[in-house]
């Protein structure tokens, strides 16, 4: 039991010296993924409409 009870006071320990991001880091980096994930999406969803069309054209002649 004193291993787990070391343990956890050293995990507080070690929380305590993280440097946690302010709140407008937060919503900064959460608004950079969002538009990074919206933009990798849509070229992706070209890409496929690309090869669906190109393949189309292939599997018609």
């Amino acid at each position: 039991m004193s291993k787990l009870t070391n343990y956890i006071r050293e995990s507080v320990l070690e929380m305590k010296k993280v440097t946690w991001p302010t709140k407008k880091e937060v919503y900064n980096f959460t608004l950079l993924v969002i538009v990074i994930s919206l933009a990798v999406s849509a070229f992706l969803g070209g890409l496929d409409a690309l090869f669906n069309y190109l393949l189309k054209i292939i599997t018609t002649y």
